[in-house]
């Protein structure tokens, strides 16, 4: 069944790095890339509560697209 989950994806930026979050919006899990100015990316494994959409909203996150997530998880961005 989690092969059928549609994930959604938000991006910000902030003190020159950009920041992409891909949300489950079942399980309520994601991943954090951090992209700073040099290219280095970070990523890690987040868990969020049922307020995550309106937390995202209210810290300045945009829509994102599922594509940019990917090149920079991949590492071919």
């Amino acid at each position: 069944m989690s092969s059928n989950i549609v994930h959604q994806y938000f991006k910000k930026e902030i003190e020159g790095a950009k920041i992409i979050v891909k949300v489950n919006p079942i399980q309520l899990k994601g991943i954090e890339l951090i992209i700073t100015m040099d290219g280095k990316v970070e990523s890690r494994d987040l868990e969020f509560d049922e307020g995550i959409f309106d937390d995202l909203k209210e810290d300045g996150f945009e829509g994102a697209s599922p594509l940019e997530f990917n090149l920079y998880q991949t590492g071919l961005a």
